[in-house]
C-alpha cells in the first residue's frame, strides 16, 4: 500500500511555482533610424531615382527620414507632390540633401557634390568602372566616408541584382532600338526587325550571353529574327539554350565565323561583360567597314570601353552616328531610356537594402553580419578596400573583412 501524501503537499507538488518557467529576458533592439537623401541626378541625361514614392511612404512610415532635392523625380514622370505626399521633406539645395547620413544616387557624385559630402557619411552610387578615374578614388577617400557600388553589391545566391535588373530592361530595349533604326529608310534599311510569310527574316548577331543577350535574344526571336549567339564561355551559352527553350545558333568567338555573320547581318549587339576592367573581344574597324548600308549596331558595353572599333559614345538626346555608312547606336545608360521602369526595379532593390541596414543597426553592422553586402564596399572609412581598383590604379588597399573584425 503506497505511503500516504502528508497533507498540503499534493497541492505544493502540483503548484505552477514548483515547475520550471519560462523565462521573459529583455531583447536588445538593434534597429536604427535612417536618415537618407536623394539628390537630383545632373550627370548627362540620367533620369533615373533610386526610390518611388511608394518606396518612400513605406519606408516613412518605419520611422524613417527622408530628404529629396526639388525635381530628381521628374525626369521618371514622379513629381515633388508625389515624394512630399509619401512623407519626404522636399529640399531645394543639394547641400541639403547631401546632409543625410546615407545619400542614395544613381551616377557617381561629381566633384562639387563631393565637396558636400562629410566624415562618416555612407554613398551608395553607381560606380561606373569605364570612365573610372584615380581622382575620383582620391577625392573619396580623402573624404573617409563608407562608398557602396550598387553594381558590385551581391544578393545571398551571389548574384548582383542592380546589373541583372539594368541587364534586363537594356536587353529588352535594344531590340525596340533596332527595330526603329532598321525601319527607318532615311537611316537603316527600310525593314521590318522579324520576318513575315514569304519573306526571308532579318539576321542579328550578339555578342556575349549574359542577361542582357537573354533578353535581347528573347525578344529577337519573339518578333521572328534569326538569332546567332557568340561568347567564349561556353555555360553561358548553354544556359542561354536553357533559358530561352528553344534552339539556337550558339558559337565561341570565332575570328573568321564571327566576321563572316557579322558581315551578312542586318544588327549586331554588342553586350559582352568586362573582365579585369575591359571588354575581352573586339570587332575590327574592317569587319565593321564591310558590313551592308543601312545595317545597325548597338554597344551596349560603350561604357566599358566597347565592343567594336568604330563605337564612340553617344547620348539620348543625339543617340546613333554612320560610320561606313552603318547606324551606330551607342549610348552608355540604356536603361535610362525607360527611366519609370528602371526607377522602379532599382526601388524594388533598394528597399530591402535600406530596410536590412536599420534591422542590424547601421551600415557597420551590416557589414559586419552580411559578407554578401561586403562585396559593393569600395572605400570604408578613408581605406580603399577594392583590390580591383587598386590594381587598376596602383594603389594601396586593405582586406574590409579584417578592417570590420578589428573595430568591432
Amino acid at each position: 500500500m503506497p505511503d500516504a501524501v502528508p497533507p498540503g503537499f499534493e497541492s505544493l507538488a502540483t503548484s505552477r511555482a514548483y515547475f520550471t518557467q519560462e523565462s521573459m529576458l529583455a531583447v536588445e533592439t538593434r534597429r536604427r533610424k535612417l536618415f537618407i537623401g536623394l539628390p537630383r541626378e545632373t550627370s548627362l541625361q540620367e533620369n533615373r531615382i533610386c526610390l518611388t514614392p511608394e518606396a518612400v511612404k513605406h519606408l516613412v512610415e518605419a520611422g524613417h527620414d527622408i530628404i529629396m532635392e526639388s525635381g530628381a523625380g521628374e525626369p521618371s514622370k514622379y513629381s515633388d507632390h508625389d515624394y512630399s505626399e509619401a512623407g519626404a521633406s522636399i529640399a531645394y539645395t543639394a547641400k541639403e540633401v547631401f546632409e543625410a547620413d546615407l545619400v542614395l544616387k544613381v551616377a557617381p557624385p561629381t566633384a562639387i557634390e563631393i565637396d558636400y559630402l562629410r566624415a562618416g557619411q555612407t554613398l551608395m552610387s553607381a560606380l561606373q568602372f569605364g570612365s573610372l578615374t584615380a581622382d575620383y578614388i582620391t577625392s573619396i577617400l580623402r573624404k573617409k566616408i563608407n562608398a557602396i557600388s550598387f553594381e558590385l553589391i551581391k544578393d545571398p545566391s551571389g548574384a548582383k541584382p542592380v546589373v541583372r535588373a539594368m541587364s534586363e530592361i537594356a536587353g529588352s530595349t535594344v531590340m525596340l532600338v533596332a527595330a526603329e533604326y532598321l525601319a527607318r529608310s532615311s537611316e537603316g534599311k527600310g525593314v521590318i526587325l522579324g520576318g513575315i510569310t514569304g519573306v526571308p527574316p532579318s539576321q542579328v548577331v550578339i555578342l556575349g550571353a549574359g542577361t542582357v543577350a537573354e533578353y535581347a535574344a528573347r525578344a529577337a526571336t519573339g518578333l521572328g529574327a534569326e538569332v546567332k549567339v557568340f561568347d567564349n564561355h561556353l555555360y553561358k551559352l548553354r544556359r542561354l539554350k536553357q533559358n530561352l527553350g528553344t534552339q539556337l545558333y550558339t558559337s565561341t568567338l570565332d575570328t573568321f565565323v564571327l566576321s563572316q555573320q557579322i558581315r551578312r547581318a542586318d544588327v549586331v549587339i554588342g553586350a559582352l561583360n568586362a573582365e579585369e576592367g575591359r571588354v575581352p573581344f573586339m570587332v575590327s574597324e574592317e569587319v565593321v567597314a564591310s558590313m551592308s548600308p543601312g545595317s545597325v549596331i548597338i554597344d551596349v558595353s560603350i561604357d566599358q570601353g566597347g565592343c567594336f572599333e568604330t563605337s564612340e559614345i553617344t547620348t539620348h538626346s543625339k543617340p546613333v552616328f554612320r560610320k561606313y555608312d552603318v547606324v551606330h547606336y551607342c549610348v552608355p545608360n540604356i536603361a535610362s531610356r525607360v527611366p519609370r521602369t528602371a526607377t522602379n526595379a532599382l526601388s524594388n532593390i533598394f528597399t530591402p537594402i535600406l530596410q536590412e541596414i536599420s534591422e542590424h543597426g547601421g551600415i557597420n553592422e551590416v557589414l559586419f553580419t552580411n559578407e554578401h553586402f561586403r562585396s559593393g564596399v569600395y572605400a570604408y572609412k578613408g581605406s580603399l578596400t577594392n583590390s580591383t581598383i587598386a590594381k587598376k590604379f596602383n594603389m594601396r588597399y586593405k582586406e574590409l573583412g579584417l578592417m570590420i573584425a578589428v573595430r568591432n
